[in-house]
């Protein structure tokens, strides 16, 4: 059997999320499957304490367009990081478990292929958007969203979430990056507009599918601690 090259990598960070995991990857398989171009889907499994690894196994069983890897700890930007890594598509699409979004999929790879932009970003807050999350969640993302563009010059209006991109062109960005966890997606948009890629931004509409695994209260301190890391390697150390 001769296997092609993917010409799209999905890559989706997970933790604990063997409640939804099969559902929402064998949706996103088929309708993949449906567009008729060779792709894999990476899920970066980072720390779970449920039966999430077991279950990504026995996907890969499955599906041979399924890997997955595992980071051993809770760590999103770490597992976003090594999914794009590992990943062989010419498009790298960043996405999450509860959004697998198949329409920004094919209107991102869409606006890739014309050339005139490397990174397309899924914003929540984008005109046209519509962001069905509970209230502070929003919230949180217009206070993230005002903090970037207070202390590091960000210019958009969304740094997490969906994106999708050049492998090749944004690699560079990817190896530049300094932080993990909730701010690696924030470091690669914020460093790629710095490092004058071609950004393009379209509307996303999310609603949450179930409660976030891990509570948002609890990622404040260090969502803040990487911020200040942050501000410092970009606007002081240049």
């Amino acid at each position: 059997m001769i296997t092609l090259k993917p010409d799209i990598s999905i890559v989706i960070p997970v933790y604990n999320e063997e409640a939804i995991l099969r559902g929402a990857a064998e949706g996103l398989i088929s309708e993949l499957k449906e567009a008729g171009r060779p792709f894999e889907v990476i899920f970066s499994e980072n720390g779970s304490n449920d039966g999430t690894l077991e279950e990504l196994s026995r996907l890969h069983d499955a599906n041979p367009e399924v890997k997955f890897l595992s980071t051993g700890e809770p760590n999103y930007g770490l597992a976003m990081r090594k999914g794009i890594v590992q990943a062989e598509g010419a498009y790298v699409i960043c996405d999450e478990i509860d959004i697998c979004d198949s329409g920004f999929h094919k209107s991102a790879v869409e606006i890739l292929e014309g050339g005139r932009y490397d990174l397309v970003i899924g914003s929540k807050l984008a005109e046209g958007a519509r962001d069905k999350r509970p209230f502070f969640r929003h919230l949180a993302t217009l206070v993230m969203n005002f903090l970037l563009r207070l202390l590091l010059g960000f210019k958009g209006t969304d740094t997490h979430g969906l994106k999708a991109f050049n492998r090749d062109h944004l690699m560079p960005v990817v190896n530049a990056c300094k932080v993990d966890k909730d701010l690696f997606a924030s470091e690669f948009v914020i460093r790629a507009e710095r490092m004058g890629i071609k950004i393009k931004e379209i509307p996303v509409s999310i609603m949450e599918k179930r409660k976030p695994s891990i509570n948002l209260l609890k990622r404040v301190p260090n969502v803040l601690k990487n911020l200040a890391k942050l501000f410092y390697i970009i606007r002081i150390k240049g």
